[in-house]
């Protein structure tokens, strides 16, 4: 069952079914002031930076994205050379299927061995937490692709719609936390599309955590592809009346970075282009995420993701020279016209 809901849900996200209405991130209400003398050459722009203790090119992370064994095995391998190449960190999608012996889903050392120099980021569901994964299941989603860090992913209303969810979210952020200590690598954790409020953030900053992932609302709403794989009118509906619920992507970045100012944040939710995560830089991102985004090129071959990267990267280089900013030390007090938050 979990197999295929895993390949279901692959499907409605690639078939478009599933997108927030447009603007829901919160990025079209920022604007930068355009610099009209840059005093810059365009191609000496740095957008390297530090995450996880290595250094990647530009602050990009490939989100965490499945869609049953089979298929997240080619979408995995894409990923990885892709992102080797192009010097860029990689965040695998649950390992729960893979963790529970049901398929190796690429989840295997032959991805580190694909991208041995980026950032690998391992994951499985805060909810399993409740059903028995601990602190050997963590170490165990770690070192199946000698992970640098792990991600707990929060998704409480998508298995709040769904028929076959985990409905018993008691007594995590105690887990949480201990997981955080006893973890030997950092851990991470984010929502899935509904975006990570400044209190919870605080809360799981102040129980261990060192990385926060915001994934915000406006990018793919996960009630609406419950609600486009549900089995009954009634599951449907109750479904879709959360399609648009959630904190905006802008929204949620800004208000983590000023209740968590020492945790690295990670930018995610509906980044549509390099502009996007100029301004997820500037509002207060350390790195930025996307996942729906790049999940066709996944799809598709390691060349299809490198050409869509390099199209996003090549839009955030030109940002940069457009608002003045040398580097994202520069970008981050680039003057805007319009502030969120």
């Amino acid at each position: 069952m979990l197999k295929d809901r895993k390949s279901q849900h692959l499907d409605i996200v690639l078939a478009g079914e599933a997108q927030a209405m447009a603007g829901a991130t919160g990025f079209d209400n920022i604007r930068f002031e355009h610099n009209a003398l840059p005093e810059l050459h365009l191609d000496e722009i740095r957008l390297d930076t530090q995450f996880l203790g290595k250094r990647i090119n530009a602050p990009l992370l490939v989100s965490s994205m499945t869609g049953g064994p089979e298929r997240a095995s080619a979408i995995n391998r894409n990923l990885a050379i892709a992102c080797e190449q192009l010097g860029i960190a990689l965040a695998v999608g649950s390992q729960r299927i893979a963790i529970e012996g049901q398929g190796s889903s690429g989840l295997g050392s032959e991805l580190r061995r694909l991208a041995p120099s980026v950032p690998l980021l391992a994951n499985f569901g805060a909810a399993q937490l409740n059903r028995g994964f601990g602190i050997e299941e963590a170490r165990r989603a770690v070192g199946m692709i000698e992970a640098d860090a792990l991600i707990i992913h929060l998704n409480p209303l998508q298995e709040a719609v769904q028929s076959e969810g985990d409905r018993d979210w008691r007594g995590l952020l105690g887990k949480i936390g201990a997981l955080a200590q006893a973890l030997d690598v950092p851990l991470v954790v984010k929502e899935v599309g509904a975006g990570l409020s400044a209190t919870v953030a605080r809360r799981l900053c102040d129980a261990g955590v060192s990385l926060i992932d915001v994934a915000g609302a406006g990018g793919t709403s996960w009630a609406a592809v419950e609600a486009a794989r549900a089995a009954t009118p009634r599951q449907a509906a109750v479904a879709r009346a959360f399609a648009d619920w959630g904190i905006p992507t802008a929204s949620a970045i800004v208000g983590v970075r000023s209740a968590c100012p020492e945790a690295t944040v990670i930018g995610s939710g509906g980044i549509r282009s390099g502009i996007d995560v100029a301004k997820a830089i500037r509002l207060g991102a350390d790195v930025v995420g996307q996942a729906a985004g790049v999940l066709e090129a996944a799809v598709d071959s390691p060349d299809a993701v490198v050409a869509h990267f390099s199209t996003v990267i090549d839009q955030l280089r030109i940002a940069c020279f457009c608002t003045g900013s040398a580097d994202l030390a520069a970008l981050r007090r680039a003057p805007l016209l319009t502030r969120a938050g």
